[in-house]
């Protein structure tokens, strides 16, 4: 089950899920906060490197749409 992608990819989209939530908190944006939380959650429910990779990448994607459109 752990190998070695889908280990890096926990830690890398982890780290990103933690830096999105740090910035939302620093900024007063629960946007960022909650994309954030979402990634963290990702990075330790998903079963494979793909599906953290995606689900982070739709994230990411959902957190820029709500801050263009001004959440």
């Amino acid at each position: 089950m752990f190998n070695g992608s889908f280990l890096f990819a926990s830690l890398i989209w982890g780290s990103v899920g933690v830096a999105y939530f740090i910035f939302g908190k620093k900024q007063g944006s629960g946007v960022c906060m909650i994309g954030g939380l979402v990634m963290i959650v990702i990075s330790y429910w998903a079963d494979s490197a793909l599906v953290i990779s995606f689900g982070c990448a739709g994230v990411i994607a959902a957190v820029y749409w709500l801050l263009r459109r001004g959440y």
